[in-house]
């Protein structure tokens, strides 16, 4: 299966990872470490990636935009109501997974280096 979408929580190290295929299956959920996330990346086909905007988000936003990536940041209200159960970073990764596929999601625009 080929990895379509992309939910990354940046809350702590290790970085938490969860990706779907085109039909909605769960292609791996796992936890990364921050060093090794651009290398992670490289590997993977150019997909769709939800983050929650925070401080750091612009930052990796940026990164994987330039290796090829379609980044999407979304505001914290807006994701928490696609949390099902307990905050952990697992499920967090899992609703931004799924917020960044809804049509009528708001997003955050990446902000520059300068800004």
């Amino acid at each position: 299966m080929e990895v379509t979408t992309i939910g990354l929580d940046l809350g702590k190290d290790p970085l938490q990872v969860r990706s779907i295929a085109a039909d909605g299956t769960v292609v791996f959920n796992r936890s990364i470490r921050r060093r090794q996330l651009l290398k992670f990346f490289e590997t993977l086909p150019n997909c769709l990636a939800g983050i929650e905007a925070c401080g750091s988000a612009h930052h990796w936003a940026r990164e994987l935009t330039t290796i090829g990536h379609d980044v999407r940041l979304m505001p914290a209200v807006y994701v928490k109501p696609y949390v099902k159960r307990g905050k952990t970073d697992a499920v967090d990764a899992e609703a931004m997974c799924e917020a960044v596929t809804r049509p009528t999601m708001r997003f955050v625009a990446v902000k520059s280096k300068e800004q």
